[in-house]
């Protein structure tokens, strides 16, 4: 069968996470709690066989990837196609006070409208969905019989298991998006499916939490 393997990751925690503040494409680092998720992450993957890991650039995914691309000694890719959704103005800000400052828009923020584009330059979950399933369709094409790894942001593992489950992208998430989670996944030229989601068990107790982006 023409498939690729995909262990799919988000980083680990960022202070902004702690915070709950949003990223997007704010390019923050991980707190020592998330390089240690990061590491756990990788030990727990030491014996996998990856053809190649590829990480969003971003920088708290990039350290997770490195984590594990120096604990599997696997080549690691920049992808900027693997980012987080993009937020606009309202990356720095807390769920809070984006609803005090943009009403209308944070309501059809929690209400998911996949039209919705943030001010100041902000991305619809409709062109997420289509930037993160052209993505992964490029990369997995390119690694046919082998695993690969994607390292990237809780935007992106919400599309991915939507992706892979076939839900709408107003479907209510009943799914984590945990920092460090283990995910697996399997390509085909017919899409995605989904082989196993949420694996925490490489985590210390207390270290579970899904602040977004």
């Amino acid at each position: 069968m023409d498939a690729t393997r995909i262990i799919a990751i988000r980083h680990g925690e960022t202070s902004w996470n702690a915070t709950g503040r949003i990223q997007g494409h704010t390019d923050i680092p991980l707190n020592a709690t998330g390089q240690a998720q990061a590491q756990q992450a990788a030990q727990a993957l030491a014996d996998e066989t990856l053809a190649a890991i590829y990480s969003s650039d971003l920088q708290r995914a990039w350290q997770t990837a490195q984590a594990l691309a120096t604990t599997t000694q696997t080549a690691l890719h920049p992808e900027p196609g693997l980012r987080e959704r993009c937020f606009g103005v309202f990356e720095g800000r807390t769920f809070a006070e984006v609803a005090q400052s943009h009403p209308e828009d944070s309501l059809r923020w929690r209400k998911r409208d996949p039209h919705l584009v943030f001010p100041g330059g902000g991305e619809s979950l409709l062109q997420l969905r289509e930037r993160i399933a052209a993505t992964v369709q490029r990369l997995a094409q390119q690694h046919v019989g082998e695993q690969i790894a994607l390292i990237a942001h809780g935007g992106v593992m919400d599309i991915l298991y939507r992706l892979a489950t076939q839900q709408d992208l107003q479907a209510p998430r009943t799914w984590a998006l945990t920092n460090t989670a283990i995910n697996r996944l399997l390509w085909t030229p017919q899409g995605l499916s989904l082989v196993g989601w949420g694996d925490v068990r490489h985590l210390a107790p207390g270290a579970l939490e899904e602040s977004f982006s």
